[in-house]
């Protein structure tokens, strides 16, 4: 009995390394209307990746190891004329202790808010717009 549960426990460590070299990724896509430019920003908790411009059907993907303590990375999508129409969002969040291999977020930018799905099943709406000038007050 011993003998079978240490090879098991082989099994099952050698089957976790075999997915190490998987990353883990964010996919944010436009799925706007034509000619409505969708701006992302997105942190890390260790790095600003930038501002990105994506045009309609355009995707600004980020690809990663999760760090052996935990990962997050913030979103803020803004569209509309004069990007009046603005979402900050947790966009990946790793388990802490709990270190994921290949494992996909995607998001998608439509006219009535921003969708999700780990993509086994429909995207669904997680988020609706907020208008910039209402927060401006």
């Amino acid at each position: 009995m011993n003998r079978l549960f240490c090879f098991l426990v082989l099994i099952a460590f050698c089957e976790g390394f075999s997915n190490e070299n998987l990353k883990n990724a964010v996919h944010i896509f436009n799925n706007l209307l034509p000619k409505n430019i969708l701006r992302v920003h997105c942190i890390s908790d260790e790095d600003d990746l930038g501002t990105h411009f994506l045009s309609p059907e355009e995707t600004y993907n980020i690809s990663f190891h999760d760090s052996v303590f935990k990962t997050i990375i913030y979103c803020q999508l803004w569209q509309g004329n004069n990007f009046k129409f603005f979402k900050k969002f947790l966009a990946y969040r790793s388990g802490g202790a709990i270190v994921h291999y290949g494992k996909q977020n995607f998001w998608f930018a439509k006219e009535d808010g921003i969708y999700f799905t780990h993509g086994q099943k429909a995207p669904k709406l997680e988020y609706t717009w907020t208008n910039v000038s209402l927060l401006k007050g």
